[in-house]
């Protein structure tokens, strides 16, 4: 009874072994913005939980304040995590006569529509027990002529139109006023980030003042833009690589040779479509009778797989449309189609898991008007990414000396397993305007242990059916004896 019981266990546990496979663990001491992922986001535009705040609210007019606050992130945080996001950036904060942020009033204050100073930390600690970063924007210039600073008549600046000052980028004084007021909004809110906007008219010597400024008293603190700039951000935008991006995948069969900007590998570049201050990438696709979701599966499976940190603007997840502000600014919507939704969901879990994703080395290895194959790999993973961007079914044959020999090429998105052909290549074939995402895997041919358990299990069945046919044999013997 014993052994028979100690042979079932094992069974057992080789059956187990062979259905469970091997599991990646991807541990991590410390993150960096090379492992981070954005979601982009206007507090007015997000999610209205506390309406004693509302005041002058008008949902029905695109240029008022919506009534979006602090709180209502908290109320939507699980939509983003959902999302598979490590930050949140939640824009300018400021006290402002707009519901973007821009045309900032007081640095020393927050927009009452948003919330209070203790709105403000319950929802950065809320944000925080989700293991999600926050960021919030500096805007450098372009403030509000009813700034306090001009009224107290501390600082003067040149009108730019519609309200709006740039402040005199030379004077001192008024440098030194800016980088006060950032380093006291950045020691008096427990922040992981802040994004100084705006600041084309500051020399990169004062950028890197401020810079290094904010780093003495935050060491950890991510400093980034979103602008062109050659100071010592840990993250700002690449415009050639953003402009790649975009001719790449607005349409079927677009030039993606530019796609080779991502070559050049530099750690602080942060890579979007679109961003909160002008046109959404939804818009362009429109302008080409384009179909968002399609174009936007392919775009994202890009986004999340090249060099670079991958930011994300609120409501691509549905593929909000929009020129311009406030068009390109609507209210949140969490009632509509989610299949979009899911598949970012789906791309930038599979990012976090996987170190060789977020910091691997790039390789591309082809590249024919639409269709792109590329590798991303470290010493423990290597991914193949196939991406066809042609209005045709399309195939790469992908030498074995790329991978190494006795591999196997598993897609995560829609299961398509490549096997080695007996030419040592591996043929890679996408249908039209498909994506697909490949872990290189040991080919171990059949399943061995999965056999043995499945044979010892067969002949277990076989032996109890013939002890149950022979002790019935023995009993019906006796029965006519």
């Amino acid at each position: 009874m014993r052994k028979n019981r100690f042979l079932g266990l094992i069974i057992t546990f080789v059956l187990l072994l062979s259905i469970i496979g091997p599991i990646g663990v991807y541990a991590e001491d410390e993150r960096t913005l090379k492992d981070e992922s954005i979601y982009d986001l206007l507090v007015d535009r997000f999610f209205n939980e506390n309406t004693q705040n509302d005041e002058d609210v008008d949902t029905q007019n695109p240029y008022a304040f919506s009534g979006g606050d602090f709180a209502g992130i908290i109320n939507r945080m699980e939509y983003i995590k959902l999302m598979g996001f490590t930050m949140i950036s939640i824009g300018p904060i400021f006290q402002t006569e707009m519901y973007d942020g821009s045309q900032v009033l007081d640095y020393e204050k927050l927009e009452p529509h948003f919330g209070t100073e203790d709105d403000l930390a319950k929802m950065i600690d809320a944000v925080h027990k989700q293991d999600i970063s926050v960021m919030a924007d500096f805007p450098l210039n372009g403030v509000s002529e009813n700034h306090i600073w001009i009224k107290d008549g501390l600082f003067t600046g040149t009108s730019v139109g519609e309200g709006i000052i740039d402040w005199d980028a030379s004077d001192s004084k008024l440098q030194e006023a800016l980088k006060s007021a950032i380093i006291s909004f950045v020691e008096k809110n427990d922040l992981d980030g802040i994004r100084l906007t705006k600041i084309s008219k500051f020399d990169t010597p004062y950028i890197n003042e401020v810079i290094s400024a904010i780093k003495d008293v935050k060491p950890d603190m991510y400093v980034i833009t979103n602008e062109v700039s050659e100071a010592d951000f840990d993250g700002s935008i690449n415009q050639e690589k953003i402009d790649a991006l975009k001719q790449s995948f607005v349409s079927p069969d677009s030039d993606s040779s530019v796609l080779s900007a991502f070559t050049n590998m530099d750690e602080t570049d942060l890579i979007q479509f679109d961003d909160l201050t002008g046109s959404r990438f939804t818009y362009d696709m429109m302008q080409l009778r384009m179909f968002p979701p399609t174009r936007w599966k392919m775009a994202v499976a890009a986004l999340f797989t090249l060099p670079g940190t991958p930011v994300m603007t609120y409501g691509t997840e549905i593929a909000v449309n929009g020129e311009k502000a406030p068009e390109s600014h609507p209210l949140s919507n969490f009632n509509t189609d989610m299949e979009l939704y899911e598949y970012i969901g789906g791309l930038n879990s599979l990012r976090n898991d996987s170190e060789a994703l977020r910091t691997g080395d790039f390789e591309l290895l082809h590249d024919d008007q639409g269709f792109t194959v590329y590798k991303v790999s470290n010493d423990d993973e290597t991914w193949i990414v196939a991406l066809n961007n042609k209005a045709t079914t399309s195939n790469y044959d992908l030498s074995a000396e790329i991978v190494g020999e006795n591999k196997k090429f598993r897609g995560v998105l829609d299961g398509d397993l490549v096997r080695e052909a007996d030419d040592n290549i591996f043929r890679i074939v996408l249908e039209r305007e498909v994506a697909e995402i490949y872990i290189v895997e040991e080919d171990k041919g059949f399943n061995t242990p999965y056999l043995i358990a499945s044979l010892l299990v067969y002949v277990l069945f076989l032996s109890f059916l013939y002890v149950v046919w022979k002790r019935g044999r023995k009993t019906r013997a006796s029965k006519t004896e």
